[in-house]
């Protein structure tokens, strides 16, 4: 199982949200470049970044800051935040992006998701954001009526690389990840889902790694890091075991 170390983008800085309020925001640094470093220092591979400005505007709003990180973090890094054109996604990979995040493309254009996925295989990841079970989009900022594990089936055969599914209720603040409704959503689809929102713990990467083979492909940590409550090259450790 993977761990992806989060570094979240608001207006230059590295922030952490809780429930997905940018009125709620903590900063943690003001040098996302370095900050990557530190992560790749502990033994990560693997980044998640995401553009916050960028999940509002629908655009690109850190630019500057996306780029530093992937000059300075030599693994792969993973972006959303806003990512909703054709131009935008092949910009992005051009750059050295090794995977994009879409959700709200994911809600409101389908059919643009799955033609990315073809053109780019192994290269979309399609976020599942949930508030009690429904799918929300913009930033967080609006509930649909459409349930989590119906948007996830639509791309059951679009070549999809994972399905990342947040619990806004849980995310940032250190609650434990929801494990139950991850693995159910993992054993109910046929894409590999990677596990966000509310990790304080090892425990939580000890469990959530137990589920490996019902399909839990990764785990996304960030404010438990940055906390001291989560060591990374532990967790790394501890999601490596067989």
């Amino acid at each position: 199982m993977i761990v992806f170390p989060a570094i979240d983008l608001k207006g230059g800085q590295v922030v952490r949200l809780a429930e997905g309020d940018m009125d709620r925001a903590t900063v943690y640094g003001d040098n996302p470049a370095a900050q990557a470093q530190i992560f790749a220092d502990a033994g990560s591979q693997f980044l998640h970044v995401v553009d916050l400005d960028g999940s509002f505007a629908g655009r690109a709003e850190n630019r500057e800051a996306v780029e530093a990180i992937l000059q300075s973090f030599e693994g792969h890094v993973q972006l959303g935040g806003g990512i909703r054109t054709r131009e935008s996604v092949e910009g992005w990979f051009n750059l050295g992006v090794s995977r994009v995040v879409m959700g709200t493309a994911a809600l409101k254009d389908p059919e643009f998701v799955k033609d990315m996925a073809k053109e780019f295989p192994g290269g979309i990841v399609v976020a599942v954001d949930a508030r009690d079970g429904f799918v929300a989009t913009q930033g967080w900022a609006d509930v649909s009526d459409v349930a989590v594990v119906d948007l996830a089936r639509r791309f059951e055969d679009a070549g999809v690389a994972s399905l990342l599914f947040t619990d806004i209720g849980r995310d940032g603040l250190l609650k434990g990840a929801n494990i139950e409704a991850t693995v159910d959503l993992a054993r109910r689809v046929n894409i590999p889902v990677i596990a966000s929102g509310g990790v304080k713990g090892l425990d939580d990467i000890r469990l959530l790694a137990l589920h490996a083979e019902d399909g839990i492909e990764g785990v996304i940590t960030g404010r438990a890091l940055f906390e001291g409550k989560l060591d990374l090259a532990a967790a790394i450790a501890m999601a490596s075991k067989d």
